[in-house]
């Protein structure tokens, strides 16, 4: 349902009225019948998430799944296995992020972004896969086509656990609904889209895919800055299913993170949910906070792939 403010109301009685029609709103939801959960990007270790979950806590913020931007190989076994049993015991999803990516490698050019580089660097991504999910991760973050549709074959083939699951990440995030179905063929479970999407443009490639998307309505300086709160409930209203994705704006780059950034990244984290409380605010004002999955949901439900291939 379209859900119109005190001060849209006040427009139409100042004779600015809304325009008659109205973007089409979503029809799907996840498996649990929700239309949208919550995510804390840029919980960059241990330290990160216990502050992370102790503020969620605090402001009564629900998480649904935290994800880690640095890369699963900037983390120690010991520190993803605290990671693993921290988040399993929260009830919260853990995505981390795959590499090498060639933004960090020699010869990266802007061209190759943060896709993998080379054969070396795609099985890279791959070992980083295994090695995950041998600690107990069940999300990965992937920002490369052909390491995603390798990891697909693998979860197919029964090399990577069934329920496992693909997240694209928003550094190559499609801007068009057929690129959109693309990631969903390919093997994606969600997909972050960029937060500079109109509404329309967002209900277009709700048309063509059933996959979840991911949607920083806090963008950080890296991915443009946009802060969408305001349109908070017609995101969920026409992206639905949505991870609503707590960025910040004004933060570090803190990628790779390490000790030496420990504070930066600990308080961004708290700042982070605390910009959750204000999007889940906006929303109950509106009446449109109804809806949100049941905490500790995590699979994306039935979704599209393209015919498997023979090796």
């Amino acid at each position: 349902m379209l859900r119109r403010t005190s001060g849209q109301l006040a427009m139409d009685r100042l004779g600015y009225p809304t325009p008659s029609a109205p973007v089409p709103g979503s029809p799907l939801a996840f498996p649990d019948g929700g239309t949208w959960r919550t995510e804390v990007p840029s919980c960059e270790g241990p330290a990160v998430l216990e502050a992370v979950l102790a503020e969620s806590a605090r402001l009564e913020v629900p998480i649904h799944r935290v994800s880690q931007g640095s890369g699963v190989w900037m983390l120690t076994d010991a520190e993803i296995g605290e990671m693993v049993s921290v988040c399993a015991e929260a009830g919260v999803e853990l995505c981390l992020f795959l590499g090498p990516r060639g933004t960090w490698g020699p010869g990266s050019v802007p061209v190759a972004g943060p896709r993998a580089r080379g054969r070396d660097q795609v099985a890279g991504c791959l070992d980083d896969a295994r090695r995950a999910v041998d600690l107990g991760v069940r999300c990965l973050l992937v920002a490369d086509e052909g390491v995603l549709w390798a990891l697909h074959r693998m979860r197919e083939a029964g090399e990577l656990p069934a329920d496992a699951t693909f997240k694209v990440s928003a550094l190559v995030g499609p801007v068009n609904p057929v690129t959109f179905a693309l990631w969903e063929h390919l093997g994606a479970d969600s997909v972050n889209v960029p937060s500079d999407l109109t509404i329309a443009e967002l209900a277009d490639m709700r048309a063509a895919a059933r996959v979840p998307m991911d949607f920083y309505v806090e963008a950080p300086d890296g991915l443009g800055g946009h802060v969408r709160l305001g349109d908070a409930a017609e995101l969920i209203r026409c992206g639905a299913p949505v991870y609503l994705k707590f960025g910040l704006r004004n933060a570090p780059d803190i990628y790779p993170a390490g000790d030496h950034l420990r504070h930066v990244a600990v308080s961004s984290g708290r700042e982070r949910v605390r910009r959750g409380r204000l999007i889940l605010d906006a929303l109950a004002r509106l009446g449109a906070a109804d809806g949100m999955s049941p905490l500790g949901s995590r699979m994306p439900g039935k979704l599209t792939r393209f015919a498997e291939v023979t090796p």
